[in-house]
């Protein structure tokens, strides 16, 4: 059975995270990359506007998550394989020189040809482990 996402959440949240990345870049001048943006949080000298980012990161997931409370929500995958995937995002970022958020929601917006191919680098590999672990290691 597939199950079909919520259009006007997925459309509430896609606005949210656009409103808060020109936000973001209008006040600061930064560009909304959470990698970086954590990564500055633990080790920069603009430490403030970061870690504040971040702590409004967590208090609005904890809010959501209290939102949600009837909802139920799964993980599909074992504690070991999203240590593993959370290692191999993190390698990722630091060799395309930024994560999705930096690239896809906000280099894109500005037009940036570099965004434009790290996205497409990160939904083609994306799509393909899906492909992978979906559909062919369950012929195998």
């Amino acid at each position: 059975m597939v199950e079909h996402p919520n259009i006007v959440g997925g459309l509430i949240g896609g606005l949210l995270i656009g409103f808060a990345s020109l936000l973001l870049l209008v006040t600061t001048g930064r560009i909304a990359g959470i990698s970086g943006i954590v990564g500055g949080a633990v080790r920069g000298p603009d430490r403030g506007w970061r870690v504040n980012f971040v702590a409004g990161l967590l208090l609005a997931g904890g809010i959501g998550f209290q939102l949600l409370q009837g909802v139920e929500l799964r993980m599909q995958a074992s504690g070991a394989w999203l240590v593993a995937a959370g290692l191999l995002v993190g390698l990722g970022t630091r060799i395309g020189s930024g994560c999705t958020s930096g690239h896809g929601v906000c280099g894109l917006g500005r037009r940036s040809p570099r965004s434009l191919v790290a996205t497409g680098v990160f939904m083609g590999v994306g799509v393909l482990t899906v492909l992978v672990t979906r559909h062919v290691l369950e012929v195998l």
